[in-house]
């Protein structure tokens, strides 16, 4: 299921880079790679700043997290060779397409997954 999710993930950062202009994935081995970044980061990162910012965050009314998510996204673009952000709102639309894809693909692989048992 993981290398499934990572797969996806991949293909789905390479989508991106074709939809928003100002992001670049210049290879399928770079595509792997910032997924993985992106997954390490938002595991291990985004946590830590969703608690550090939950008092700006609860007067956005949840919004903020948009902004952590592009961060998030900016940050990867800055360890990750071949993959490159040129800006904040490119970060924004490649982090919430991201996230609208991997919604969709967790939902489906949790209803094949309910369907099966």
């Amino acid at each position: 299921m993981l290398v499934l999710r990572w797969l996806v993930s991949a293909a789905t950062l390479m989508f991106v880079a074709y939809l928003v202009p100002g992001i670049v994935v210049e290879s399928v081995y770079a595509a792997l790679v910032a997924a993985l970044i992106l997954g390490l980061i938002n595991a291990l990162i985004r946590p830590l700043l969703i608690v550090l910012t939950l008092p700006i965050n609860i007067l956005t009314l949840g919004l903020f997290t948009f902004v952590i998510n592009a961060a998030m996204f900016l940050l990867a673009s800055t360890i990750v060779k071949g993959f490159y952000v040129s800006g904040f709102w490119a970060a924004l639309w490649g982090a919430i397409i991201m996230w609208l894809v991997g919604w969709a693909v967790s939902s489906l692989i949790k209803s094949s997954n309910s369907t099966n048992s």
